[in-house]
C-alpha cells in the first residue's frame, strides 16, 4: 500500500495511543499497589509478581507474535492485542483476590506483546526513512506520557476513587482506540507471505525466557528455583541452536551475529531497561512506606522523570535523524548511570527536593536514549525484518523490564521476606531499595559501552552493508 499523508498520521495516532494505554497502565499500578495490597491483605513479594506476571507474559510472546505479524498482518495482530488488552484490563478491575488479578495481568500482559510486537513494525511499514525517527519519537512521546499522567492521574483516582478506577478508566481508552485501529487503519502489511510459523523455537524460547526470569526471580525463596533457572537456560541454548538451523526462524539469529549495530543496539536497550525499569515500582513503596506520602502526593512527586521524558523524546528522536543515533543514545545512558547511582544514598529523611532532580536527570537520560536507540535498530535492516526487528525491540525492552524486576524481588525477598507490606520492615525495605539501586546503576554504566560499541548506523547503511 503506497504511503500517504492521512495514512501516515492514522498509523502514527494508533501507535501513539497504544503506547500511551499500555504506559500508563504499567505506571498508576506502581502508585495502586499500596492499595491492592491493603484490600487484599499483599505481601510486598506479591505485589511485586502483580508487576513481573504482565511482564512476564510479555516478554514470553512477543518474538512468537512478532513473526505471526509477519506472517498474517501487522494491523491484523495489532488490532487483536487492542481489543484482548481492553477486555484482560476491565477483568482486572473486577478482580476478587491476589490470584486473580495476577492472572488478569499475565493474560493483559499477553494482550498487551500483540501491540508492542507490531507497533513500531507498522510505523516503518508506513513511515518513510527520513521522517522514522521523528514518529518514532512521537510514539515514545505518548509512551512518556502515558508515564506521566500514570502517576498523577492513577494516584489521584487511587486516593478518591480506589484503585479498581484505574483499570476501569484504562479499559474505556482501550475501547476508544480499538474503534480508532478499526475504522481509521485501513491496509495491511505482510513481511513474510509464504513462509511457515516457527512452533519448535516458540516453545523453546517461551518456556526458557519463562523458567529463566523466574527461577531468578525466586532463588532465594523456592528451593527449586535454581533448576528451574538452569532448565530455562538449557531451553534457550536450545532454542539458539534450533533457529540457526531452521529455515524459516523465529528469530534470525544471524541478524545477531552478523549485524553489528543490530546486536548492540538490542543489547544497550536491554541493559537500559534492566537498569531503570524498576525505579518507578522501588520510589512508589519509598515514598508511600517509608517517608509516608499519600498515592495522590507520591503520584505528583514521580511525575518529574516522565514529563521529562515526554518533552524531550520527539526531540530526541528527530536529532538522531542528522546525528548518530549511537552518540546520542550513549549520552542519554550515561545520564541515567548518574541519576541511578544518586538514587543509593537514599534514607527514611531525604527531602523531596532532592529526590525531584535526580528523577529530572534520569528521565532527561533515558529521553535521549530511547527513541535514537529505537531508530538504530529499525534502521538496521532490510524491510522484510522490520517485523522481527520491531519485535526485538519491544522483546529487549521487556526481557530488561522483567530482569529489573526480578532482581528487585531478589534483593526484597533476601532482606525483607514474604511478609505485610508495613513501616515496620521499614529499615530492611530501605536496605533492598538502596542495593537495587547500587545493582542498576552499575549496570547502567556498562550499558554505555554496549551503546558505543554499535558503530556508526549510517555509515553502514550508505555503505551497502545493511545486513540481511
Amino acid at each position: 500500500m503506497n504511503n500517504n499523508t492521512p495514512l501516515e498520521r492514522s498509523t502514527v495516532i494508533a501507535v501513539m495511543m497504544t503506547s500511551f494505554l499500555t504506559t500508563f497502565i504499567g505506571s498508576s499500578t506502581n502508585l495502586a499497589l499500596p492499595s491492592i495490597g491493603r484490600d487484599f491483605h499483599s505481601s510486598a513479594l506479591v505485589l511485586s509478581w502483580i508487576v513481573t506476571g504482565f511482564i512476564l507474559a510479555s516478554a514470553a510472546f512477543l518474538l512468537p507474535m512478532g513473526r505471526l505479524a509477519d506472517l498474517v498482518g501487522r494491523r491484523k495482530i495489532f488490532l487483536v492485542g487492542a481489543v484482548f488488552f481492553t477486555i484482560f484490563t476491565f477483568l482486572c478491575a473486577v478482580s476478587w483476590s491476589n490470584k486473580s488479578i495476577i492472572l488478569f495481568r499475565v493474560l493483559q500482559g499477553i494482550a498487551g506483546s500483540m501491540i508492542y510486537a507490531t507497533a513500531m513494525a507498522l510505523l516503518t511499514s508506513v513511515i518513510p526513512a527520513q521522517r522514522r525517527g521523528k514518529a518514532m519519537g512521537l510514539a515514545v512521546t505518548a509512551t512518556y506520557i502515558g508515564l506521566s499522567l500514570g502517576p498523577v492521574a492513577g494516584g489521584a483516582m487511587c486516593y478518591h476513587l480506589g484503585w479498581r478506577s484505574i483499570f476501569y478508566f484504562t479499559a474505556l481508552v482501550g475501547f476508544m482506540v480499538t474503534v480508532f485501529i478499526m475504522v481509521r487503519l485501513k491496509g495491511e502489511w505482510v513481511g513474510a507471505e509464504g513462509e511457515t510459523f516457527d512452533f519448535t523455537g516458540s516453545f523453546f524460547y517461551m518456556t526458557g525466557v519463562v523458567a529463566v526470569l523466574y527461577g531468578i526471580s525466586t532463588i532465594s525463596s523456592e528451593p527449586w528455583a535454581p533448576y528451574v533457572l538452569i532448565t530455562g537456560l538449557v531451553l534457550m541454548t536450545g532454542f539458539v541452536i534450533y533457529e540457526l538451523k531452521t529455515t524459516h526462524p523465529l528469530l534470525h539469529i544471524k541478524l545477531f551475529t552478523e549485524n553489528v549495530s543490530f546486536a548492540f543496539s538490542n543489547l544497550a536497550a536491554m541493559i537500559n531497561y534492566s537498569a531503570t525499569f524498576a525505579i518507578g515500582f522501588l520510589l512508589s513503596l519509598y515514598l508511600q512506606i517509608i517517608l509516608g506520602y499519600s498515592a495522590q502526593a507520591a503520584g505528583l512527586i514521580l511525575l518529574a522523570q516522565p514529563i521529562v521524558m515526554a518533552s524531550f523524546s520527539s526531540y530526541a528522536g528527530a536529532l538522531s535523524d542528522r546525528i548518530e543515533p549511537r552518540i546520542v543514545a550513549s549520552w542519554g545512558m550515561a545520564l541515567s548511570a548518574l541519576g541511578l547511582f544518586n538514587f543509593i544514598f537514599l534514607s527514611s529523611s531525604t527531602p523531596v527536593w532532592l529526590i525531584v532532580p535526580n528523577l529530572t536527570l534520569v528521565g532527561l537520560g533515558f529521553a535521549l536514549f530511547s527513541s535514537p536507540n529505537t531508530n538504530a535498530i529499525m534502521g538496521s535492516v532490510e524491510e522484510k525484518f522490520y517485523g522481527v526487528a520491531s519485535s526485538s525491540v519491544a522483546t529487549m525492552r521487556m526481557i530488561g523490564m522483567a530482569t529489573s524486576m526480578a532482581v528487585v524481588t531478589l534483593l526484597i525477598s533476601l532482606y525483607v521476606g514474604d511478609v505485610g507490606l508495613n513501616r515496620t520492615h521499614s529499615v530492611e525495605l530501605l536496605k533492598s531499595f538502596k542495593m537495587a539501586f547500587t545493582v542498576c546503576s552499575i549496570l547502567c554504566f556498562g550499558g554505555v559501552f554496549a551503546s558505543l560499541a554499535r558503530g556508526n548506523i549510517r555509515a553502514s547503511v550508505s555503505g551497502g552493508d545493511k545486513k540481511l
